[in-house]
């Protein structure tokens, strides 16, 4: 006869429900979360505290969200919940990237889908319904995640007050004097047909036409062009299209050159590098004639190899003997190092190649020419002209356009730059990069030295979705006006009407009346028509956010307390904030940065619709539940490139399903529980994993505070394994299923159950955000939670231990004693599993061990009762003896409990059943009432 529910058995973890369903439990939770508005609740429960602020990076908003997002702004939600945990005021204001050129490419491919041309006015309409699009997708979809944040109010870099405020910022940057326009060779995108910055450039292989190419000396002062017939220096280049920029022919003043000989021809190259050229070009017998400094040759001229022009000797420092022949092909319309060495010399810097890439009228016989396809059409006229010593394929690192993937040129434009060396700026970034924080450490080095070696920021686009760079010029002269009041009138404009304002409005209608020109006392004038870098967008945010525009409490905070975000932002982002931060306010913007790498297959692969190997975060959120996909994000050593895929995500579903099991079960042991009974004196067992639990909540805390969610969650999930589900909860299982419901055992169980799942609750709640709260909700409905506790547990604190509390668990022994007899115990088990599959026994309580040991492991074994070790042993019983610690397993004699399953030495008859000294006055009970 099945006695357990005739015998009055309280309820056990079996009779609650709890299952995982979380693709249909988490929208129902989510839904109540926006009902109370939860997380201006958080904030509310956070009035007065000190504050804590991570500052969001402006997700792009030109598609859903993907993997890499989801990663993004889940470690961000684990920070800010767990920060509000530990008792700060968290505002999280979430922002939206909106302008730039990928919107306007996906917009345009709408209209030429339909075979329509729009004006710059509708472009610019259509672009920004489209970002308004994708802040409300992924708005809902990070809400999906479980992040909280301010999504009724996130900033938004198109919102007219954020476009305002940039047209200030850049007024405040030209009157501190970092600020100018000049004629600078800028990586040009001829496929956008705009300058990109530094921080927009990527470096891939790229295949090039990489050619020698000879120049006939014209005049030395050395006299060899007299002495020696036929007499030429050699370049090497892979850009052929800029050969017909060439004004000169770059040495290096301190190295040697050899004059070589190569049957009736005289070739002026570096000494270290003839024998590599000479196997290169196929020289089977040379001569070193003599050598010479490069400085000796300064001011010589050379023919250009195609046009009947000079190309002049110049000298540079930054020619090395690495490969090429010493000698540098100079065109400073199209190189950084040539443009300035071309100033140096009083050079022209002629426009060669237009905005599409196109040679100009300036090349003249190439006028019309793509630049990609000089590979063919210069090559061949200087393989004509004699002048081509030899042309292969070259593989090597090239820029490419980060945005379409697309070899960029270098082009001299002019343009609107920030100077990075004005007022010491570089300097002191430098100095503010190693105040601040850096997780991984090794990102201080990093920024370091993109800081250290980038050029002047170029901050002007040439595309029509964008601010407009608020300059106008008078109209006869060119002359910037560069008045604060007019930039002030502009932003006041923009705040009203946004970026429309400035580029529907003629400058007649946005200047003061009668206005005239500080410097040149003109009327008339003309409007800049180039637009800011989304990078100054995005790079501004710290000081258009957090000046208290959007969350007062800001104010009082700036600089951030966190960055974080994906490792390439240290070129990008974080590059872009420490300079205006700097320039504006004196020092970076954040206390701290923190980044994580990009998100690949679990082979290692990046993720493409082609391999079919993406995970779409949403619809994983739908199938597995987002506290699985937070599991994951939680799980993974960010700080690297992390792996996902369906098979790993079934994988972490184990793990959160082992966590969730173990909080299920100690809310099953809680049935029947009244928290005024929590005064009666606990069992040793009992005050022993609430130790332990208050060591698990220190753990996890500082791991928290370390940005370690790695080391927090897996604390987590051993606990629930190893503490929890294999030992205490298995222990205690008899006396809270068996014993008597109002039993002085069974409440002390209950009391360490309750406490051990609140801390365990909390600490899970910034990770498991669903699973957090319906267990908070279910503590409500048993009568466990009540008045201000019976909120939402995100607005719960942490169960850190105190100082005093950490002494007293270290000083009283009792960790020490558990953790003996739990690797005591491990021992035991590995020997009976091997004797039961011998024995044939299946069940452990059938067995009665005899333990032999001395000195120590004896008087540990005797520190705990008859009764507690046949609990914690999972048999019969453990009896001790003196020995040399052997063990020695045997069958039960004792008779089984027909109520607890347990063989005891106390079983004995009770009317028709067998009960054990516990269970007897149940069975006597059910007797005296005549229900048995």
């Amino acid at each position: 006869m099945d006695l357990r529910g005739t015998l009055n058995l309280p309820d056990a973890d079996f009779t609650i429900p709890m299952k995982a369903d979380l693709p249909n439990l988490e929208p129902r939770i989510q839904a109540i979360w926006n009902t109370i508005g939860i997380y201006d609740r958080v904030l509310e429960s956070r009035a007065g505290a000190p504050s804590y602020v991570l500052h969001d990076g402006p997700a792009y908003t030109n598609s859903p969200i993907h993997i890499g997002t989801a990663l993004n702004k889940t470690l961000k939600d684990f920070v800010v919940k767990s920060r509000t945990m530990m008792g700060f005021r968290c505002p999280y204001v979430p922002g939206f990237d909106n302008h730039g050129l990928p919107i306007e490419q996906a917009v345009m491919k709408k209209f030429n889908d339909q075979k329509l041309k729009p004006t710059d006015s509708e472009l610019r309409a259509a672009c920004r319904e489209h970002a308004e699009e994708f802040v409300r997708v992924q708005s809902e979809q990070f809400r999906r995640l479980g992040v909280f944040g301010m999504w009724e109010r996130p900033y938004r870099t198109m919102d007219y007050r954020y476009e305002a405020a940039l047209v200030r910022l850049f007024g405040q940057l030209v009157q501190k004097g970092y600020v100018y326009k000049g004629l600078r060779p800028t990586l040009w995108s001829t496929a956008s047909r705009t300058a990109l910055a530094d921080t927009e450039i990527v470096y891939q292989d790229h295949t090039s036409t990489a050619i020698y190419v000879r120049f006939p000396l014209r005049h030395d002062y050395n006299g060899f062009s007299q002495k020696l017939p036929n007499f030429y220096t050699i370049i090497w280049t892979t850009t052929p299209w800029t050969i017909p920029a060439n004004l000169a022919v770059a040495f290096n003043p301190k190295a040697l050159y050899a004059i070589v000989r190569v049957g009736e021809d005289h070739y002026l190259i570096a000494v270290d590098l003839v024998e590599q050229v000479a196997t290169k070009l196929g020289w089977s017998g040379y001569e070193i004639v003599t050598e010479e400094l490069g400085a000796s040759f300064e001011q010589s001229t050379f023919k250009h190899p195609i046009y009947d022009r000079d190309s002049l000797c110049v000298m540079a420092d930054y020619v090395t003997m690495e490969d090429g022949t010493g000698v540098v092909h100079t065109a400073p319309s199209h190189g950084r190092d040539d443009f300035f060495t071309g100033l140096k010399y009083n050079l022209p810097t002629p426009n060669t190649v237009d905005e599409r890439g196109v040679l100009t009228a300036e090349t003249g016989e190439f006028e019309g020419t793509f630049y990609k396809d000089c590979d063919t059409v210069v090559v061949d006229r200087l393989r004509e002209l004699g002048m081509l010593l030899d042309a292969r394929p070259y593989q090597h690192s090239y820029p490419h356009a980060e945005r379409d993937g697309q070899p960029v040129i270098f082009r001299a434009t002019e343009q609107w730059f920030v100077a990075l060396d004005h007022d010491r700026l570089r300097g002191r970034m430098l100095e503010e990069i190693q105040k601040v924080e850096w997780f991984p450490s090794n990102g201080r080095n990093r920024i370091e030295a993109m800081i250290r070696n980038r050029p002047d920021w170029c901050i002007s686009r040439q595309r029509p979705w964008g601010v407009g760079v608020p300059i106008f010029y008078g109209a006869a002269s060119r002359e910037p006006v560069l008045d604060p009041l007019v930039f002030e009138m502009v932003a006041e404009a923009v705040d009203e009407g946004g970026l429309d304002a400035w580029f529907s409005k003629s400058a007649k209608e946005l200047l003061p009346v009668d206005y005239t020109h500080p410097v040149t006392g003109e009327t008339e004038f003309v409007k800049e028509t180039d637009v800011l870098d989304v990078w100054f967008d995005s790079g501004a945010t710290s000081l258009c956010v957090l000046s208290g525009d959007v969350e007062p409490l800001w104010k009082e905070n700036w600089p951030a307390d966190l960055y974080l975000e994906g490792s390439d932002q240290h070129r990008g982002w974080f590059n872009a904030s420490i300079i205006l931060g700097t320039a504006i306010n004196g020092n970076a913007p954040y206390k701290a940065v923190l980044t994580h790498g990009f998100v690949n297959d679990d082979q290692g692969r990046k993720m493409s619709k082609r391999l079919g190997n993406v995970v779409d975060p949403v619809k994983a959120s739908d199938q597995f539940g987002a506290d699985v996909l937070r599991y994951w994000v939680a799980s993974v050593d960010y700080s690297n490139d992390v792996p996902c895929s369906e098979t790993l995500l079934k994988t972490f579903g184990e793990n959160y399903r082992r966590v969730r099991n173990t909080l299920r079960f100690l809310i099953g042991n809680l049935q029947g529980f009244d928290k005024a009974h929590n005064g009666g004196q606990l069992l040793e067992m009992d005050r022993w994993i609430i130790e332990q639990v208050d060591l698990l909540a220190a753990d996890c805390v500082g791991a928290y505070e370390r940005f370690d969610f790695d080391t927090a969650i897996r604390s987590v999930h051993d606990f629930c394994v190893n503490q929890l589900s294999r030992g205490y909860l298995d222990a205690i299982k008899d006396r809270m299923y068996c014993d008597a419901t109002d039993s002085a055992t069974r409440r002390s169980g209950q009391v360490a159950c309750f406490t051990v799942l609140v801390t365990l609750t909390k600490l899970v709640a910034p990770v498991l955000v669903h699973t957090a709260e319906e267990i908070w909700t279910r503590l409500g409905d048993l009568g466990l939670m009540g008045g201000e506790d019976a909120r939402s547990v995100h607005i719960q604190r942490f169960d850190v231990p105190s100082k005093a509390r950490l002494e007293e668990i270290e000083g009283n022994g009792l960790q020490v004693r558990y953790a003996g007899i739990i690797e005591y115990r491990e021992s035991v088990f590995a020997e009976f599993e091997a004797w039961k599959a011998a024995a044939g026994v299946k069940d452990s309580q059938d067995v009665v061990v005899t333990l032999a040991e001395t000195g120590e492991a004896l008087a540990m074994l005797r520190s705990f009762t008859d009764e507690e070790r046949a609990n914690l042993f999972k048999m019969s019983g453990v009896e001790l003896t003196e020995g040399t610690g052997t063990r020695t397993f045997v069958l039960s004699t004792y008779e089984k409990c027909d109520r607890c399953r347990l063989r005891r030495v106390d079983v004995m008859p009770v009317g028709e059943w067998k009960l054990c000294n516990r269970c007897r006055p149940f069975g006597e009970g059910l007797i005296a009432r005549g229900e048995a």
